[in-house]
């Protein structure tokens, strides 16, 4: 008895029959690796309550990340608040030290003295400031006599001395200051040139 053979209809491209079972394919490393699509894996479903609670967690860290945004914003402003707020009360200080050397200025400027009155006022609001300074912890940069040191002084030229050592300041231009160890001006000086010294 000969074998029937039984014919299939064809099929379109992704169509299945009826009765086909639907097999989702596995993740396979090596058919990617291959240049093959990579296979997808079906998930597995999540109850209610699972994902009530997953949203839960999720929503309470969006709320605390919020929360930590606005205290990091916070705190920001308030230290850049308190920088401004202590910056201007040590310069209030300092002003406030100032302001009776302003008003010798203008006491001086109002009187009617001789010359050698108007500079002996002047010496003394010299003084009256070099004394504010001294509180400030702010002193002159050490000069005439000492040797030139390219951290603390600014040479103007040379000047020939035989009564200094060479390479020692000679004449001082403009006064420098220091607070403390910091450097807050160079002093401007002459340097003094002792051509006896250089040719020994």
């Amino acid at each position: 008895m000969p074998e029937q053979k039984t014919e299939l209809p064809e099929l379109e491209a992704g169509e299945t029959t009826p009765d086909a079972p639907v097999v989702e394919p596995l993740n396979d490393p090596a058919a990617a690796a291959e240049g093959g699509e990579v296979p997808r894996i079906a998930a597995e479903p999540v109850s209610r309550a699972e994902y009530d609670q997953l949203k839960a967690e999720r929503d309470g860290l969006l709320d605390r990340l919020a929360r930590l945004q606005a205290e990091f914003e916070n705190a920001r402003k308030r230290a850049e608040r308190e920088r401004i707020e202590y910056r201007d009360y040590a310069t209030g200080s300092v002003v406030q030290q100032f302001l009776p050397v302003v008003d010798n200025f203008e006491l001086a400027l109002k009187s009617n003295g001789t010359a050698h009155q108007l500079r002996h006022g002047v010496e003394l609001i010299v003084k009256q400031m070099q004394e504010i300074l001294r509180q400030l912890q702010v002193v002159p940069v050490p000069t005439v006599g000492e040797a030139f040191d390219p951290r603390m002084h600014e040479a103007l030229g040379t000047v020939e001395r035989d009564d200094l050592p060479d390479q020692h300041v000679a004449e001082e231009v403009r006064g420098g200051y220091k607070l403390r160890e910091r450097l807050l001006r160079p002093a401007l000086v002459r340097v003094a040139h002792n051509s006896k010294q250089t040719s020994e």
